[in-house]
């Protein structure tokens, strides 16, 4: 089956030979207001992924090398960006001097996710060995985080190391410490997010926290991940319960995807609508993407991406594709309308979604 093509004219756009600009007016980089490593760490797994995605396919060489030539910038800024403790630091200047910041914990385990995704999915040795080098340096770090996302993002990157562990026999001393460093961590970080789980759930409310917040989709996602070394079937069970309850409360009318709202969040009284922000949807769709590869019935999750894909291009509440022909994504919804800037943040949202999207049509040709 022919690969779908990813357009990348506005993620090189936003692209220059230290990393992704973090925010755009219109769709025009703004220079002045630095790099995130946030960004080029989403950017990594984007690229990597699809990449190692589309390399078998001779009619999409071109599209290939560029993705790779794009993901080694992403992963020199992790580089730059890795302190001597393990740590990433956040936010850079435009002319790449750090700005005065506390640690993030989800900075953290964004930059190793896309530093396991690149030890695995890098075509040239070297780059995986230099993702991998990156990950080995902040493992030790991560005993350090205290705030539930960061601690999804590495449990998740953790399992997957330990999932695909046969894949790393290019790296045999990255592949060692994986084996024998690794299945505490998971176990320990998934007993963490459990217990977030049961100390939070209540009646009605199934989730990790009181109140739901930004990026929620990644709680149930790393617990799935999770679940495919340690085999917990409790972890199974509340991944696939938040992800439901998480599903319901993104479900508008007629059974359009609606983002929380980062202005009031969601609690058990109220959830709140605005303002609209595609990374939520991304998240939604990789949590739906995980299900349907993890559940035996994976057909309603199926459905949930291709609503999530569909809110890009104009199934949501003011009937407004946020994606462009050039790959761009507008920075969300607000009840006046469109936010007009296309950030990194939003356009890698948008490319993640097609790419989850993407792959798990395939699964299902595969399957017939």
């Amino acid at each position: 089956m022919p690969k779908r093509k990813i357009e990348l004219t506005h993620l090189k756009r936003m692209t220059d030979d230290t990393g992704i600009v973090e925010h755009a007016l219109g769709n025009i980089p703004r220079r002045g207001e630095g790099y995130a490593t946030d960004d080029n760490a989403r950017a990594l797994w984007l690229t990597c992924n699809w990449q190692h995605r589309i390399a078998s396919d001779p009619a999409m060489r071109g599209e290939a090398e560029e993705l790779q030539r794009l993901a080694e910038i992403y992963l020199s800024f992790l580089c730059h960006a890795q302190q001597l403790d393990g740590h990433f630091h956040n936010n850079y200047s435009y002319d790449r001097s750090p700005e005065a910041e506390e640690p993030s914990d989800d900075c953290f385990g964004r930059s190793l996710w896309g530093c396991a995704v690149a030890s695995l999915n890098l075509p040239h040795p070297d780059s995986r060995f230099a993702a991998a080098t990156l990950f080995q340096n902040g493992f030790r770090a991560a005993e350090m985080l205290k705030h539930l996302r960061g601690k999804a993002y590495t449990l998740a990157a953790t399992s997957l190391l330990l999932s695909c562990n046969n894949e790393l026999s290019h790296l045999p001393r990255f592949q060692n410490f994986i084996r024998e460093q690794a299945p505490e961590r998971v176990e320990a970080l998934e007993a963490q997010l459990l217990t977030a789980y049961e100390q939070n759930a209540d009646g009605d409310w199934q989730w990790f926290e009181p109140m739901m917040t930004y990026g929620n989709g990644v709680l149930p996602w790393a617990l799935f991940h999770s679940y495919q070394v340690t085999g917990n079937s409790d972890a199974l069970l509340i991944a696939e319960e938040t992800l439901d309850f998480l599903i319901d409360k993104m479900t508008g009318e007629e059974g359009r995807i609606r983002p929380i709202g980062n202005r009031t969040w969601c609690t058990p009284d109220h959830c709140d609508h605005w303002d609209q922000q595609p990374l939520e949807v991304m998240k939604l769709a990789l949590a739906a993407g995980q299900a349907y590869a993890a559940l035996s019935n994976p057909e309603h999750y199926l459905s949930v991406i291709k609503r999530c894909r569909a809110w890009f291009h104009g199934e949501n509440d003011l009937q407004q594709p946020l994606a462009d022909f050039n790959g761009g994504c507008h920075d969300g919804l607000e009840p006046s309308g469109m936010n007009r800037n296309q950030g990194a943040e939003s356009t890698i949202a948008y490319l993640m979604t097609e790419l989850i999207y993407a792959s798990s049509r395939e699964k299902v040709l595969s399957k017939a």
